[in-house]
C-alpha cells in the first residue's frame, strides 16, 4: 500500500479559509453578546423581584437567566479558544474546543436550571407560603419576556439564513455550528418559562392556592431538563466527529472522478473539527499504467482543486489502495 498526503494549503487558501471562518466567527460572536446583554439585564431584575415577593417561580426564572448568562460566557470562551492556532501537541489546532464548551454549556443547564428549579418548586409545595406583592412578578416577567423575545430574535435570524428550506430539528441535526442553535433554543426555553411563571402566579393570585407557584417553578425546572437534555445530545455528537455535509462529500467525489489517473474512489471520509474546519481522507484506486510522478502530480493536483472548491476543507489526507482492499476502522 502506497500512502501519500497532497501539498500543504497555500498562504492564499489558508488566508481565504480563515476569512471565511473569521466572518463565521462574527456572527456567532454577535449572537452570543446580545443574548448575554439581554440575559445580564433580566437576572438583576428577577433577583429582586424574587427577594420582594418570595416567589419560587421567579427565583426559578431568576437561576434560569443567571445560568444562560453564565453558559454565553462559556461559549465565548470557547469561540476564542478554537481560534488558537495548532502546536505541536495539537497539530490539527483548537477547533474543537467549541464543541467541548458548548457540551459543558448543557450540563449546566441540567445541573444549575433544571435540578435548582425542580428543587426549589418541591420546597414551595411542601412549604407553601403567600406571594407578596405580586405586582412587581408581573412587571418584570413582562420586561424580561420583551428583552428575551429581542435576543431571540437575533439568533432565530441568524438560524434561518443556514436554514433553507430544511425543518428545525433537522437544520440542527445538520449544523455543525451549536453556538447559534444553542442560543435559539436556550431563548426559547426562557419564553417558555416566562409564559410559565406568569400562568402559574396567575393561578396562585386567582385561586388563593400558593401551591401554584412550586408547581410553575417544577415546570420550569422540565423545560430546562428536556432543553438539556437535546443540546447533551447534540453537540455530544459533534463533539465525537461528524462527517462533512452530504453536498460537500459528493462535491469531493465528482471532483476526484474527473482525474484521469484516478481508477476508481473507494472512499471519501470527513470530519469536522469545528464550524468551517474540515479534514478529508481520500482512498483511491489509480490506474496500473500510471507512473509514481503521474500518481505524485495527480494527488497535489486534487488537493489544490478540492480546497479550491470548499474552503473549510484544511487539510486532504490520500492513500493509494486497490480498489477491492478496503479496511474497516474497527481492524485497527
Amino acid at each position: 500500500m502506497a500512502e501519500t498526503s497532497g501539498a500543504e494549503t497555500s498562504g492564499a487558501e489558508t488566508s481565504g479559509a480563515a476569512s471565511a471562518g473569521d466572518r463565521e466567527d462574527g456572527e456567532s460572536g454577535k449572537v452570543v453578546l446580545a443574548a448575554i446583554a439581554a440575559n445580564l439585564a433580566i437576572t438583576v431584575t428577577k433577583f429582586v423581584a424574587a427577594l420582594i415577593t418570595g416567589s419560587a417561580s421567579m427565583l426559578s426564572e431568576a437561576v434560569h437567566s443567571l445560568v444562560d448568562t453564565g453558559n454565553e460566557a462559556l461559549m465565548l470562551v470557547g469561540l476564542k479558544r478554537s481560534k488558537k492556532p495548532p502546536d505541536e501537541r495539537h497539530p490539527f489546532g483548537y477547533a474543537r474546543e467549541l464543541y467541548f464548551w458548548t457540551f459543558v454549556v448543557a450540563l449546566v443547564i441540567f445541573a444549575g436550571g433544571a435540578v435548582v428549579s425542580i428543587y426549589e418548586g418541591v420546597e414551595k409545595i411542601l412549604h407553601p407560603q403567600p406571594v407578596e406583592s405580586a405586582w412587581i412578578n408581573f412587571v418584570v416577567l413582562g420586561v424580561a419576556f420583551v428583552m428575551e423575545a429581542i435576543s431571540w430574535v437575533v439568533a432565530l435570524r441568524a438560524f434561518n439564513a443556514d436554514r433553507g428550506e430544511a425543518g428545525v430539528f433537522e437544520t440542527v441535526h445538520a449544523s455543525k455550528d451549536p453556538t447559534v442553535f444553542i442560543v435559539l433554543f436556550e431563548d426559547s426555553a426562557a419564553l417558555v418559562g416566562l409564559v410559565i411563571a406568569a400562568a402559574c402566579l396567575s393561578a396562585d393570585l386567582l385561586l388563593d392556592q400558593p401551591v401554584y407557584d412550586g408547581v410553575g417553578s417544577i415546570l420550569i425546572g422540565l423545560v430546562l431538563a428536556a432543553t438539556a437534555a437535546f443540546l447533551a445530545y447534540e453537540t455530544k455528537s459533534l463533539l465525537i466527529g461528524e462527517a462533512a455535509r452530504p453536498d460537500l462529500v459528493h462535491g469531493v467525489r465528482a471532483l476526484v472522478r474527473e482525474e484521469e489517473a484516478v481508477d476508481h474512489v473507494n472512499e471519501v471520509l470527513t470530519i469536522h473539527l469545528g464550524p468551517k474546519v474540515v479534514i478529508v481522507n481520500l482512498s483511491l484506486d489509480v490506474r496500473d499504467e500510471v507512473s509514481a510522478g503521474q500518481v505524485e502530480r495527480t494527488l497535489a493536483r486534487i488537493e489544490r482543486r478540492v480546497k479550491e472548491r470548499f474552503p473549510e476543507i484544511r487539510r486532504v489526507f490520500t492513500e493509494v489502495r486497490a480498489a477491492g482492499d478496503r479496511p474497516s476502522l474497527a481492524d485497527g
